[in-house]
């Protein structure tokens, strides 16, 4: 039986691998290079890579890959052995620091919104040394940043380092300006809580768009869903606890920090949370958690199903993203203080992140457009698509007491008037309310918990725009006390002001509410219901400002990147539409036209043995199903002709509005009727397994 501490990081070059694996100069060195974001000395690099190649063959490793993240979503890798040649056709097992620091992926079959042509494959990738290598079958993988070959970014992990830089950089004005000259780094830290499915692979591969789509195209309600809430936290079934137990080992592995487990609300629904690290490596290590939950599913004869919204009638998964700032001192800066200076300072992060969601509301909302989380979002099981934060009673009490310059006592009474940092406040209470699981942005007690994510998507979108709106208010708030005669009073000038300015964003109630998306109009704050009206606001002006301001993205990287989620959600609708008229003429068609048939032939049997025997139950679901058919037919039709007009489309968001529009109405019309006649025909006459089937029978 293995000991947990023998096993975890057991596959990962790590710091504590390195220490052991490298000569003191050369550890040295890279930990600066790591920690100051220097380049590499090459010679460095050379020491390093031969320390790597010895440790992972020592662990079974053949091969090497530069691990990315392209803007697919998903990892991209490319195997290259360790072996060379060698004299008289004998081989030596190589690897150099040239071949750690850069390797050369095509550049032109991944989505690049025009930034490479199909005639311009060149791209690179380069070593991100902040994010240690590991090791996946028999595979050294080694995390890199992915770029074209006129140096433009073309994957998630680019923009996420650029973010990371900032705020580090606008986070140390702002605490020198504290008298803080002991901190020397500010890193943005994650922690991200993974939900998702897992049904039986036998049944999964009996349905084209489970395969194909990931999500049921259609599919009767179950009569039990989660309405009796006996899935949430219940005990879990052997043959899960199994699968979840070999995630833990394999994740364990890796160094991910694998927490907690359980059952979600959803019947066959589940969650996975780690615990926090730096934004980077949470970044990556939901990427391997993911692609692990996938592998490991199969090996227990499972599926894991990661989209958005498998199943309708039951809640969808997402990924709630839990952001804080630390320091390299160990301080959390979104932890309220027990002294003056303190709760100036956790004040004014705290409002500089207030600011930040009411400037670019519009933007945190584009990193969480996709086709499948429209399914979830503003559906009353995930958050409202209206980005609004929740900070608790007791906080909202203080921050409207500072606006209006009086004390707070901690169950507000009011005394005197008190400026900020100057006069003692009273402990700020941490985590002192309840949790708001209708809120889209909501401060947890030392850091606010983004749910608006899909399940299946990378964090690193939300994580970069995160970062880079907090630098933004930041490197506004330490530009206006740098140059203040008298920072206490500027100080408490500042935050009152933002306050005043930015209280609109603060939401404590339903956002469920029909209630509440009125008052939001009437705040004047976004309703962006669904991805494309999202993707509309991403390159505007403001943004590309903001962007260029803190060198995240060039013009090109930008107008790119809206291309390219613009023609993802195109493509997918793409996608599930071709499958659905596959299935329905295929299968769904000739089931109904045989049913029909026995059902005639039927009535036709019984008249002919007792001609007076009334058949006026068959007659009526007969007339049902003729009529579901005929409608089904015509819906096909009229779909086909909806996707032929989707290719005559010019540009890539009147395409994507259009796929929108008219090709997906379609197919939720043409769903309707499929799910009326799934209920009226008998089990053994419907070509798919039904949803009851799907996520009950583990």
């Amino acid at each position: 039986m293995y000991q947990v501490p023998e096993i975890f990081g057991s596959m990962v070059f790590n710091d504590e691998t390195m220490r052991e694996k490298l000569p003191k100069d050369i550890y040295k060195s890279l930990r600066k290079t790591i920690e100051s974001g220097n380049d590499l000395d090459i010679e460095v690099a050379n020491v390093v890579a031969n320390a790597m190649k010895e440790w992972a063959i020592q662990k079974g490793a053949t091969h090497f890959t530069h691990w990315f993240q392209p803007m697919t979503g998903i990892t991209a890798e490319k195997h290259d052995s360790f072996i060379s040649p060698a004299n008289e056709g004998s081989i030596i097992m190589d690897f150099s620091g040239k071949e750690l620091i850069k390797g050369e992926p095509d550049a032109s079959s991944f989505p690049s919104g025009g930034l490479r042509a199909t005639f311009e494959a060149r791209g690179y990738t380069a070593w991100d040394p902040t994010s240690y290598a590991f090791i996946k079958d028999n595979t050294l993988c080694i995390p890199t940043a992915f770029c074209s070959y006129g140096g433009e970014a073309l994957d998630k992990k680019t923009p996420l380092l650029r973010s990371m830089e900032c705020i580090n950089t606008q986070a140390l004005r702002i605490l020198r300006l504290f008298g803080n000259t002991e901190v020397k780094r500010v890193t943005a830290t994650a922690g991200l809580e993974q939900e998702y499915f897992l049904i039986d692979k036998k049944l999964h591969d009996q349905r084209l768009d489970l395969m194909l789509c990931g999500r049921t195209l259609f599919g009767a309600k179950s009569p039990k869903g989660q309405e009796m809430d006996d899935h949430y936290f219940g005990a879990i079934k052997p043959r899960i606890s199994a699968f979840m137990r070999e995630l833990d080992e394999e994740l364990w592995k890796l160094g991910i920090l694998a927490k907690t487990e359980h059952n979600e609300v959803a019947p066959a629904q589940h969650e996975l949370a780690p615990i926090f690290t730096t934004v980077n490596s949470a970044v990556d290590q939901n990427q391997i958690i993911m692609e692990t939950m996938k592998n490991v599913a199969g090996r227990h004869g499972l599926v894991c199903l990661l989209h958005e919204k498998p199943f309708a009638s039951v809640n969808g998964s997402g990924k709630h993203n839990n952001w804080s700032l630390t320091t390299d001192t160990g301080m959390n800066l979104l932890e309220p203080g027990k002294s003056p200076r303190e709760n100036a300072q956790f004040l004014l992060f705290f409002t500089a992140v207030i600011k930040a969601i009411d400037e670019y509301a519009e933007l945190l909302r584009v990193t969480t457009a996709t086709s499948g989380n429209d399914h979830r979002l503003g559906a009353n099981e995930a958050p409202p698509a209206i980005i609004s934060m929740f900070v608790g009673d007791d906080l909202e009490i203080i921050l409207n007491a500072i606006e209006n310059g009086i004390d707070y006592d901690g169950d507000g009474t009011v005394d005197e008037r008190i400026q900020v940092g100057v006069h003692v406040l009273p402990p700020i209470p941490k985590d002192s309310t309840d949790r708001n699981r209708t809120s889209p942005f909501a401060f947890t007690g030392n850091k606010f918990e983004f749910r608006m994510l899909g399940s299946s998507q990378s964090a690193a979108g939300p994580n970069f725009v995160l970062n880079t709106i907090v630098a933004e208010e930041l490197r506004q708030f330490a530009d206006e006390l740098e140059s203040a005669e008298d920072f206490s009073s500027a100080l408490d000038e500042l935050i009152k002001r933002t306050i005043k300015e930015h209280k609109r964003i603060i939401f404590n109630g339903d956002g469920y509410s029909s209630e509440w998306e009125e008052e939001a109009e009437r705040r004047g704050l976004p309703n962006l219901r669904n991805s494309v009206e999202a993707l509309e606001s991403f390159i505007s002006e403001k943004n590309e400002k903001l962007f260029k301001r803190h060198n995240i993205f060039t013009e090109a990287e930008l107008h790119s990147r809206s291309e390219i989620m613009l023609e993802l959600y195109s493509k997918a609708i793409n996608i599930e539409a071709l499958t659905m008229v596959d299935m329905v003429k295929k299968d769904i068609i000739p089931a109904l036209s045989n049913y029909t048939s026995k059902i005639a032939e039927n009535i036709h049997t019984k008249k002919q043995v007792l001609d007076q025997l009334s058949c006026h139950a068959e007659y009526s679901l007969l007339e049902k199903l003729s009529e579901i058919l005929e409608a089904i037919y015509t819906r096909i039709t009229e779909l086909e002709k909806e996707m032929h007009q989707a290719h005559k489309c010019k540009g890539a968001l009147n395409t994507a509005k259009f796929y929108r529009d008219k090709v997906f109405s379609k197919m939720n019309e043409m769903r309707f009727f499929i799910d009326s006649a799934e209920n009226l025909v008998e089990r053994e006459a419907w070509p798919y397994p039904s949803y009851a089937d799907l996520i009950f029978r583990i």
